[in-house]
């Protein structure tokens, strides 16, 4: 069932308003409410957002759990910070497969707001200041433009939780439709994987020597793909073997029937795993 998936700066009242939208549901519905967050997990915050590693690790955990709750009955709240947009497109490419509605509650706070009511927390619970300003500054901001932080709903401090709204985004609006990348397809395994294997070597090649003569910003075509890469930024070959391991293992599960498309979507899944 539904996934509500909470975003905002770091003490932005994500947690109070989770707790508003469990009471509200406890009272209009007869389905079971899950909170998975970094509360629920039991984190040292300012021991995981201090790392970079330890932070990938704990979003790979929370994802995990979010995978583990959903089903067709209960309601599932993602309690954290939910800062990135990449992160947000893979629980939406989730939610597609899994074929459920979502929406994003956005805690909208100043970054002033948010060091206030981290003060008046109890000193364990404090994110440091540094950290607390670090992760503002990397906070990339929902927008309802793009189809997984739609539908939005922006709450700021003084707001009363739009509560039937959220409920209606979620009860009575279709799951996205799954797509290429996310539908599973029963498939002849052989010549599929080493379709898949091949091309995606091919790409990860071509990137790396485009590098080489290319600057951020521009366009790189690749063998096999009529979509481009948009070069953000270099890749070294550790990142690029990393996502091209990420993009097989994902779509051994989940294959397409066109083994022509493998490039675009591998293309896809770089261009989304550079912003």
């Amino acid at each position: 069932m539904p996934l509500i998936v909470m975003c905002g700066f770091p003490c932005s009242g994500k947690s109070q308003r989770t707790e508003e939208l469990k009471a509200y549901f406890a009272q209009s519905t007869e389905r079971k409410v899950h909170i998975v967050g970094d509360e629920t997990v039991g984190i040292d915050k300012n021991c995981v957002y201090a790392d970079s590693q330890k932070e990938k690790n704990l979003r790979g955990a929370l994802r995990a759990e979010v995978e583990r709750k959903v089903n067709k009955d209960d309601i599932v709240i993602l309690d954290s910070l939910n800062y990135i947009k990449g992160y947000r497109y893979e629980l939406f490419c989730l939610i597609k497969h899994t074929q459920t509605p979502h929406c994003l509650v956005y805690c909208l706070t100043s970054a002033e707001v948010s060091s206030t009511w981290n003060k008046s927390r109890d000193v364990e619970k404090q994110y440091t200041q540094d950290i607390l300003d670090a992760l503002v500054m990397r906070f990339e901001a929902p927008d309802s433009r793009n189809r997984w932080d739609s539908p939005l709903f922006t709450i700021q401090k003084e707001d009363l939780l739009p509560c039937e709204a959220i409920s209606d985004a979620i009860f009575h609006r279709k799951a996205p439709p799954p797509n290429q990348s996310t539908q599973s397809q029963p498939l002849s395994s052989t010549s599929f994987l080493y379709e898949l294997d091949k091309v995606t070597q091919d790409v990860l090649m071509a990137v790396l020597n485009a590098q080489k003569t290319s600057v951020p910003g521009d366009l790189i075509a690749l063998p096999g793909a009529t979509e481009k890469i948009e070069l953000t930024r270099n890749l070294n070959m550790a990142e690029l073997r990393k996502l091209r391991r990420q993009f097989i293992s994902y779509t051994k599960t989940h294959p397409t029937e066109n083994i022509g498309k493998i490039a675009n979507m591998f293309v896809q899944y770089l261009n989304k795993s550079m912003h």
